[in-house]
């Protein structure tokens, strides 16, 4: 017996209509993009393996920082303005979030890997708006495809400063640990 397929709604919806829209889909992976829900494309393997290693990689930092910081996968929201998005990977810090929670109110760090669905999104619109948050500081995209990872960190008098780095160590300061490239395209 075939699935029906998922179809997104029309009209726009509030947070908490989408949050009770979204809970009741069979299947899915959806964002909220300004008040508009939008179907997430099923992931390429190069895809999965990055977001997964990014995860990783910021794990083991916070892990050997010693600090009380924590990394989640995708499937946690970042609510900013009307949108909901979902990021591959998102690390904040301080008391975990409660059991059942599915939001992060303050993320620090924020990494996309890119598709060809929604790599222009994460380029423009998703940096503008997640720089939105006072909380963020880094906002990684990530190429699943070859070595190469974009940095956008908050700089002095709120600037955003971009660094495109393909080897080598990235400082996330704060909140103090660092990630190689070399880490998130281990084979």
């Amino acid at each position: 017996m075939a699935k029906a397929p998922i179809v997104e709604p029309c009209q726009r919806m509030t947070r908490s209509e989408y949050r009770a829209w979204s809970e009741n889909q069979p299947s899915g992976r959806f964002e909220r993009i300004d008040g508009v829900i939008v179907a997430m494309a099923p992931e390429r393997i190069e895809h999965n393996d990055r977001k997964m290693l990014a995860w990783l990689a910021l794990r083991r930092a916070v892990r050997d920082a010693g600090l009380p910081c924590h990394v989640n996968g995708d499937g946690m929201t970042v609510e900013v303005g009307d949108s909901d998005y979902e990021p591959d990977a998102i690390l904040y810090c301080g008391e975990r979030l409660p059991p059942g929670s599915t939001t992060v109110p303050l993320p620090v760090v924020i990494v996309e890997v890119l598709s060809p669905a929604t790599g222009a999104t994460d380029r423009a619109w998703k940096l503008r708006e997640y720089f939105r948050l006072q909380s963020v500081h880094h906002y990684l995209i990530v190429w699943p495809d070859r070595p190469q990872i974009v940095h956008h960190r908050r700089g002095a008098a709120e600037a955003i400063e971009t660094a495109m780095v393909a080897s080598g160590e990235i400082r996330l300061d704060p909140p103090g640990i660092g990630i190689s490239v070399e880490e998130i395209y281990a084979d």
